[in-house]
């Protein structure tokens, strides 16, 4: 049986791992960059304890909205968050995000991993997902 798709990206921020993790637990600060470029969030809630469980709520232009939720698996403050994923239109396609943060220098290397796709098309479609949001984070914390 061949391992399930996964994807990596790295990025470099200018703001410390303090900053970077609070803008991912935050709900105030979710609302403030989360989501595909294009889209908005217009609901977060977050239960910050191993076991908790988050949902994100996001509207694209075309007036859809997307809702992803999950599990906290790991909470490392300032370090790590692993956590579980599935989106509310497809329950049953539970996937792994590991957010890994380690300063460098006057900045921090963030490291997002989502493994555990049910296809390549789906890893390909979070691939432009995260990018968009990373790119909307490195302006919110910058």
């Amino acid at each position: 049986m061949s391992a399930k798709p996964s994807l990596t990206i790295r990025r470099r921020l200018r703001a410390s791992p303090a900053k970077i993790f609070a803008a991912w637990t935050d709900p105030r600060q979710i609302m403030g960059w989360w989501g595909p470029a294009g889209a908005e969030t217009i609901r977060a809630e977050t239960d910050l304890r191993v076991g908790g469980r988050f949902v994100k709520v996001a509207r694209t232009a075309d007036g859809e909205e997307h809702e992803a939720s999950g599990i906290y698996r790991e909470i490392v403050p300032n370090e790590k968050l692993v956590f579980t994923w599935a989106w509310r239109s497809t329950p049953e396609r539970e996937s792994l995000v590991t957010v890994a943060l380690r300063p460098d220098g006057d900045g921090t290397v963030l490291t997002l991993t989502h493994e555990q796709f049910a296809d390549e098309p789906t890893r390909d479609s979070h691939q432009r997902g995260w990018s968009g949001a990373l790119d909307k984070l490195e302006r919110y914390v910058g």
